[in-house]
């Protein structure tokens, strides 16, 4: 692509040039000039550092660090090559290292880029300003990392490596700034080529979308395995039935029951939960898993009046194994103060099943 000056009778096109033909320097001229109007390739940032390269180990640096209104840190990558050079896994290392930044730690760096520049800036208060936040926040400080790639032109081989990072989660845009000169002035041309600005509102809408259902399900594992240690802590006191299991973040937990592929096992939605014996003797058993469906079926009446209730025969014709369950109200995201009940219901009704089930079960055994 060129760019053209309009004029009175033709379109006059500009020359393209280079950083190092004009005598623009990566860090004394590029860098600086970002530095103070970072907007430029990347909106709404502050910049806290500058060659930032206070690793554990290393001595690389970091062109520019700034944080953006979301409070993600944002890495800029800076680069005078025509092609970008390999700065999309430098980038990546420098991203990683800087992931576990605290606000208190942000704070110190930023105070100490203010000090080099020569500002008296409260660096506190600024970041605090710039995040719109009455006080820190570290649940949502840094809680991902942006990486901005700016250069004269981009290989294809980086275009490509940072279009297949970014369909795995990762935040990198990619920056042209072009130069051209025109007599004594040089000009830049600064363009988003990945992703495509028409395309980045789509993709970030898709990116918060899988970062929300990330959330969720790291939410719900760690609830559910907060509810089965509770639940097992209690079950303990009551029954060695599952004594020799451990906490899940999964949906169910069981032990065997003495006969290979029969299993009790507890399971919890939402807000029910469940106990039940699972019948599966594995690959190429489903006629000897309806038969002692069918088997334990044909002492129905005396299993539910050992049991005390009704329990739900579940043969499962179109499927390889059958359940026999006992379905409750309370699950893992009711109120926590009501867990204590809802766990004294299963393990209760968890002991009444091994009890209306055992014999029947131990005769299978012993056949």
């Amino acid at each position: 692509m060129a760019i053209y000056e309009i004029t009175a009778d033709r379109l006059r096109e500009l020359e393209e040039t280079s950083y190092a033909k004009v005598g623009v320097k990566e860090r004394n001229d590029l860098q600086r000039l970002l530095r103070m109007q970072v907007e430029v390739i990347s909106p709404d940032t502050l910049v806290i550092a500058e060659e930032f390269g206070e690793w554990t180990e290393g001595s690389r640096r970091i062109d520019l660090l700034g944080v953006d209104k979301d409070a993600n840190l944002v890495v800029i990558e800076l680069k005078r090559t025509e092609d970008g050079g390999h700065m999309e896994l430098q980038a990546i290392r420098y991203a990683a290292m800087v992931s576990a930044m605290t606000f208190d730690r942000a704070v110190e760096v930023f105070s100490g880029y203010l000090h080099k520049i020569g500002s008296n800036t409260n660096a506190r208060e600024s970041l605090l300003e710039h995040l719109d936040w009455s006080e820190p926040d570290e649940d949502r400080f840094a809680q991902d990392v942006r990486i901005i790639l700016a250069s004269a032109e981009f290989s294809k081989e980086l275009t490509t490596a940072v279009l297949w990072l970014n369909d795995r989660d990762l935040d990198i845009r990619c920056m042209r700034m072009k130069p051209y000169q025109d007599g004594e002035k040089i000009l830049v041309d600064v363009q988003q080529i990945v992703p495509l600005p028409e395309a980045s509102a789509y993709t970030v809408q898709i990116r918060e979308k899988e970062r929300r259902e990330r959330k969720d399900r790291a939410e719900r594992y760690s609830i559910r395995k907060r509810f089965w240690t509770q639940l097992l802590n209690y079950a303990n006191t009551q029954t060695d039935l599952h004594s020799n299991i451990s906490p899940s973040e999964y949906h169910w937990i069981g032990t065997g029951s003495g006969v290979r592929g029969l299993a009790y096992t507890y399971k919890l939605t939402q807000h029910t939960s469940i106990v039940d014996l699972y019948i599966d003797l594995g690959v190429g058993a489903k006629e000897k898993n309806k038969q002692i469906f069918d088997t334990l079926y044909a002492q129905k009446d005396q299993i539910e009046a050992v049991f005390g209730e009704p329990l739900d025969w579940r043969r499962l014709n179109d499927l390889k194994g059958s359940r026999i369950l006992f379905e409750m109200n309370g699950g893992y995201r009711d109120d926590e103060s009501e867990w204590p009940a809802i766990i004294e219901k299963q393990v209760d009704a968890m002991i009444r099943l091994e009890k209306a089930l055992g014999p029947y079960i131990a005769e299978l055994k012993a056949g």
